[in-house]
């Protein structure tokens, strides 16, 4: 039987924030996790130092719900996990939900895209026909094989493949590496798209020395 191939690791999330087509909005959110060990919670997953984590302290699955105030439109999610040193706290099998409240999340469908980023389509509340494989009870969740860097989960509306509109989403962490019980968690940022300027589209500035001046002092 073949050995899984190891899960590729994605850009560094600054450097799409450099490109101005998405903003990190996690700081508008407000996060909740099921559990965690004291010192190891929210604070260490948004603090944007790869060195520290959150560490779940309770029963499977482990959760992380991002909660907005108002309806917000995500295009992609970024995890940084690191199995070399956290080993089986590392997350194997993960899901992410959407949806307006805790009562009526959805799971989202999860197939690979490329060797940089992962795809996801959400599910409305009717099954699509034809073919039955994506219809809820078939949803499949994002399996990870000792991953080393960002994981780039895109949320993507499968009718409109338009970015998702949602007041929250949760990840769940269903099970982790060498059947550990609790896990490790990183960092989480969460990305809306730039909308394009009304008064006229201009070329954005991607460079070095153009992002020094793009903004009045």
């Amino acid at each position: 039987m073949a050995t899984p191939s190891k899960t590729p690791p994605g850009v560094d999330p600054k450097q799409l924030e450099r490109t101005g087509m998405v903003r990190e909005i996690g700081s508008q959110a407000v996060w909740s996790l099921s559990s965690c060990k004291p010192g190891f919670g929210v604070d260490q997953l948004r603090d944007d130092n790869l060195e520290t984590y959150w560490q779940s302290d309770g029963s499977q699955p482990h959760l992380v719900n991002i909660q907005f105030r108002r309806r917000t439109t995500v295009k992609l999610l970024c995890i940084y996990a690191d199995y070399k040193s956290d080993e089986s706290y590392t997350p194997s099998k993960i899901s992410v939900r959407v949806g307006n409240n805790f009562h009526n999340l959805q799971e989202i469908r999860v197939t690979t895209l490329n060797s940089h980023s992962i795809t996801s389509s959400v599910m409305n509340n009717q099954c699509l026909t034809p073919p039955p494989p994506l219809c809820p009870s078939s949803l499949q969740q994002l399996e990870m094989v000792e991953p080393s860097g960002w994981i780039h989960i895109t949320l993507m509306n499968q009718r409109t493949n338009d970015p998702i509109s949602t007041f929250m989403i949760q990840i769940a962490v269903l099970a982790n590496h060498q059947n550990g019980r609790d896990t490790h968690m990183r960092q989480i940022k969460v990305y809306t798209p730039v909308e394009e300027s009304s008064i006229g589209k201009f070329p954005r500035c991607t460079t070095v020395d153009f992002m020094m001046y793009r903004t009045i002092r």
